[in-house]
């Protein structure tokens, strides 16, 4: 692991950024991370080539193709990965053996082995980790000081509403009988100009998979507790490109956790004509002696005006220094050799609990998670104890 004092600037490197920019954009609100390369695998497709070009001709930086490379040749210690989703902990598990911290977008991966690999790297090579979440808004901040200091007593359930009001391509039932299906890929890299392309990879992703680590970890980082088993119902509501990848758009589940605690979860990709801002996005904790609701966007302010463009937000969050608290964080993590906000273990641990979701949404039964710690498969590939 490279060697950085103290209050020194980490030098990073953009490892694709295929998907949205909001991950290496956050990185460097902070004064103490720098971004110096782009890079990828010469192999990729030109569609990636292209995405990794135009962002780093728009920050000034080199785009080169092959990682090892460019690590090597501009003194790097962070890795900002953004790539497809099936090649995010490949990416990670090489940039932990080259000695390099990972920030990465999420979801984790959509294996478990894929995230197992991940948590064994990061061990191995002593470097840190930090999944990409949402966990200092500040609605999150002050719920977490209130439960923190006993203002409603011991939490025991909590639930989320977590309707994102995007779209994904045409509506359930607009398209013949005779059409073809709509291949997910294509139409995540259409969606891409609007910045509807949460699940781009090659393999389809429902909204559990695309967004359910914000919602699940909200509740493991308001609870503490990890998740044990789920019950979880899901449909193809609203999106034909969902209908004819088989996943899901719309989801409930229920959540047993550790230590008695319960919790729900209504998560759903639900159309940009349900809502005048980016969706309902609700927070309930109910403790031992009160209970908190939290609306996870504010503070914000509603703006209206004539002619006002179709797609502009009409709420706008105030406030906000998500991006900057995230990196302190992480900043803090890896001069102390702490987990940080979200680490390698807790995201598989919540890679694991979409998983079992997924799984239990499809069979209809209770599905156990399977947790780190435990041998219970939650797909086809045993989970792997690595002590600790």
């Amino acid at each position: 692991m490279s060697s950085v004092e103290n209050n020194s600037v980490f030098r990073c490197a953009v490892v694709s950024v295929v998907k949205h920019a909001y991950v290496p954009n956050g990185v460097v609100t902070h004064p103490r991370f720098d971004l110096v390369v782009v890079c990828d695998d010469a192999d990729q497709p030109d569609w990636v080539h292209e995405r990794n070009q135009l962002y780093a001709d728009e920050h000034g930086i080199p785009y080169v193709k092959g990682i090892e490379q460019a690590v090597a040749d501009h003194d790097v210690q962070v890795a900002v990965i953004s790539s497809e989703a099936e090649r995010h902990c490949d990416l990670a598990v090489r940039c932990a053996g080259l000695g390099l911290h990972v920030v990465q977008d999420k979801p984790m991966s959509n294996r478990i082995s894929e995230c197992d690999r991940v948590v064994a790297a990061v061990a191995e090579h002593d470097v840190r980790f930090m999944m990409w979440n949402r966990n200092f808004l500040p609605a999150l901040v002050e719920a977490r000081r209130v439960i923190d200091e006993g203002g409603i007593g011991k939490p025991y359930a909590f639930h989320v509403d977590f309707y994102f009001a995007k779209d994904s391509g045409p509506p359930k039932g607009s398209r013949g009988p005779d059409d073809p299906p709509i291949d997910w890929l294509e139409r995540q890299i259409e969606a891409h100009s609007d910045g509807s392309d949460g699940g781009v990879g090659v393999d389809p992703m429902g909204e559990l998979k695309i967004e359910g680590i914000y919602p699940l970890a909200y509740i493991q980082h308001l609870a503490g507790s990890r998740v044990e088993r789920v019950y979880a119902r899901t449909a193809s509501h609203f999106h034909q490109a969902n209908v004819d990848n088989d996943v899901e758009d719309l989801a409930t589940v229920t959540l047993e956790m550790e230590n008695g605690v319960i919790g729900t979860l209504c998560i759903g990709r639900i159309g940009a004509a349900s809502h005048p801002d980016i969706g309902e996005i609700k927070l309930h904790v109910l403790g031992e002696t009160g209970g908190l609701v939290i609306s996870e966007a504010r503070p914000e302010v509603s703006v209206y005006y004539r002619n006002q463009p179709p797609q502009e937000f009409r709420h706008r969050r105030m406030a906000i220094d998500l991006d900057f608290q995230l990196m302190a964080d992480f900043a803090g993590a890896i001069d102390s050799g702490s987990g940080g906000i979200l680490d390698a273990v807790t995201s598989r641990d919540i890679a694991a609990t979409v998983q079992a979701a997924v799984d239990s949404g499809k069979s209809g039964r209770v599905e156990e998670v399977c947790l780190l710690y435990t041998s219970a498969a939650a797909d086809d590939t045993p989970c792997v104890d690595l002590g600790g």
